[in-house]
């Protein structure tokens, strides 16, 4: 095809746009320039991101191509295209049409691409057009919208379209139907974007976390002048994170600002197995790699304390310097606490017992026969590593109709570690050494422990002895054997022990007679005594028996222990609780250091069980009483301020 000046059109990337052909009203005819109207305000359309370039082909006024004109307006008022009707009329019935499709598609899913679907024209540079009706304006009067450039994305994948006047020249009677949705070009920020922060924390974990020493080399960064401030300045997220994983001190940084937990790495998830493992295997729950996190020196807080509470009702105020005394620095990892003659009410015990030790342990486990209770406490982030807890108990008075005399016996194992936890009461009586020996066989023997524990060592266990079966052995409680002395010999040896030492004392010890022979407690030790004897006092005071029966004093309350393997057990501390007086008998407590090992996966693990109840319960009453504590001292502090507000000074007249 050729133009007028003998072109050939063909030559051309793309032909010049139909909208510069002359439109019904001659040749000769000039049309208004295209002035772009906004369909919504009708002002004119300025696009503030492009310089809008005329379209190419436009013809100048003397008829050549000028790629720099303006295109001529779509459809003058006075333009008629053949017998139906002027074109503004034609506009008039597009625009009805188009208002109908969009009240009957409610939706509005129709775009401007969609009505050109079946047309596979090429597209030309002139079609600048805003998609749709829109493109007809919203008022009769309205012109073609703003011009758009080619790389905009209202054109991005839009396929193969043609002009406006291109649709209307071919189909001037059946005009294609077209959404009337506006599609704008996204809108771009005016101004740069506020500079990144060089802490990824919210302003809680901020508040709630101190800064690691690892941070001080970005802090030191951006104060003062220099390269400081443009380094807070310049830094973007992808920036900081560079630089933040660029060295493992900003790994550390990062780690320690968001939580103190050490961070695991996705492939130790994967390879991880906590169904079956070895000593040696990595990746076993109870296996070496784990308890080495845990307890470098493998070694085991645990805090015995036994207690013959005489069945009192009345429960002390207050059982801090049982369980957490002064003298100790660190709180220990395990909680076992043995009575003897409890009191009526166990739940309220063992509620006293979770509102002492706090929100840092919880009890893995308690057993009771008749008014022997023992409970088992463990520190909160330990106790997945504890076994299924089982428990047995031992009768040694039949006749008896309230069991007062017995054992109870709890074990389980830690890690690869088995333990053995028994408390118990013999027979009463200063000459009954043989019945006390009697009550010990009997209990070694009948005590059926473990049910469903695997032996960790099977090879060093005996049948009729249940102490054989476990790695670590703790037995205490109300032995009730005696000194074997008078009682003002007994007196007159306290009375010149300045210094606790004990020993002309324990030289008339039966207990440690009957060990030291070998009928009672075999392989079993004790550790140094150091403190008065512990039975029998008078309710409320430190005085010794003063009723008519004048009973010897004597060290009733112990604690013994064995192990497997030698030097297992380390003795930090024994001693009693002297400031508990509301039993004629004082506490007894003992502080050890107990070796762990390593195991296998293959013990059925407790699953994290423990009493929830008995701990909410024990939270709450702790946090009643800091309150009223607190109610306390505000009171004493308003009364202190009254009277000191109050005091008068005396005038002479």
């Amino acid at each position: 095809m050729m133009t007028e000046n003998g072109e050939d059109i063909r030559s051309h990337p793309h032909p010049p746009a139909a909208a510069a052909l002359p439109l019904g009203g001659g040749p000769g005819k000039a049309a208004p320039p295209a002035v772009p109207l906004n369909k919504l305000s009708k002002a004119p359309l300025v696009d503030v991101n492009h310089t809008a370039k005329p379209p190419r082909g436009a013809r100048d006024a003397e008829g050549t191509v000028n790629p720099y004109q303006p295109r001529p307006p779509l459809l003058p008022k006075s333009t008629r295209l053949g017998n139906s009707g002027t074109a503004e009329e034609t506009l008039r019935a597009r625009r009805l049409r188009n208002s109908q499709e969009s009240l009957s598609d409610p939706t509005e899913t129709g775009s401007s691409t969609d009505s050109l679907k079946e047309d596979r024209g090429l597209p030309g540079p002139g079609d600048f057009l805003l998609g749709g009706a829109a493109a007809f304006g919203s008022g009769p009067a309205a012109g073609p919208q703003a011009c758009v450039p080619p790389g905009s994305p209202v054109f991005r994948g839009r396929g193969h379209s043609l002009s406006e006047y291109d649709l209307l020249q071919n189909e001037p009677s059946e005009p294609r139907v077209r959404s009337s949705k506006v599609r704008l070009s996204p809108v771009q920020p005016t101004g740069p974007l506020p500079a990144l922060e060089k802490s990824f924390a919210g302003a809680s974990l901020q508040t709630a976390h101190r800064t690691d020493r690892d941070c001080l080399d970005y802090g030191g960064l951006s104060r003062g002048g220099g390269p400081g401030n443009k380094l807070h300045r310049n830094l973007s997220d992808s920036r900081l994170l560079q630089t933040m994983v660029s060295d493992n001190t900003s790994v550390n940084s990062m780690k320690s600002t968001f939580s103190v937990l050490n961070p695991i790495r996705p492939k130790d998830v994967r390879n991880r197995s906590f169904l079956e493992g070895s000593v040696l295997g990595s990746g076993a729950l109870l296996g070496a790699e784990e308890l080495d996190r845990y307890f470098p020196d493998r070694r085991l807080g645990v805090y015995i304390a036994t207690w013959n509470m005489q069945g009192e009702k009345g429960l002390p105020n207050n059982l801090d310097d049982l369980l957490l005394p002064t003298d100790s620095e660190f709180a220990q990892d395990l909680y076992v606490i043995g009575v003897q003659e409890g009191c009526p009410d166990r739940r309220e015990w063992e509620v006293r017992l979770q509102e002492t030790l706090g929100p840092y342990y919880v009890m893995l486990y308690a057993a009771a026969h008749g008014v022997l209770y023992l409970t088992v406490f463990v520190r909160r982030d330990l106790i997945w590593f504890c076994s299924e807890v089982e428990h047995a108990t031992v009768t040694t008075r039949i006749i008896s109709q309230i069991k007062t005399k017995g054992a109870v016996g709890v074990g389980f194992t830690f890690f690869g570690t088995s333990f053995l936890f028994i408390t118990s009461h013999f027979t009463s009586g200063d000459a009954k050494v043989y019945e006390r020996i009697l009550d010990y066989n009997k209990i070694i023997e009948a005590l059926a422990l473990p049910k469903g524990l695997p032996d960790t060592n099977p090879y060093r266990s005996v049948a009729s002895d249940v102490t054989t079966r476990f790695d670590e052995v703790f037995w205490f409680g109300d032995f009730n054997f005696r000194l074997s002395k008078d009682r003002p010999a007994v007196e007159a040896i306290i009375s010149r022990q300045d210094d606790l030492d004990m020993t002309p004392l324990l030289e008339h010890d039966q207990l440690a007679k009957e060990m030291k022979d070998g009928s009672i407690f075999k392989g079993f030790q004790e550790a140094s005594i150091h403190f008065l004897p512990t039975y029998k006092f008078d309710i409320g005071c430190d005085v010794y028996d003063t009723t008519s029966k004048q009973r010897t004093p004597s060290y009733t309350d112990r604690i013994v222990f064995r192990s497997r393997q030698a030097d297992d057990i380390r003795v930090v501390k024994y001693s009693c609780c002297s400031s508990l007086r509301t039993s004629d008998h004082r506490p007894v407590v003992g502080v050890f250091q107990v070796k762990l090992r390593p195991g296998r996966d293959n013990i059925p693990l407790g699953a994290g069980q423990f009493d929830r109840g008995l701990y909410l319960e024990g939270i709450r009453r702790r946090i009643t009483r800091e309150l009223k504590r607190r109610e306390v001292m505000m009171k004493r502090r308003e009364v202190m301020k009254n009277q000191s507000s109050s005091s008068t000074i005396c005038s002479v007249s």
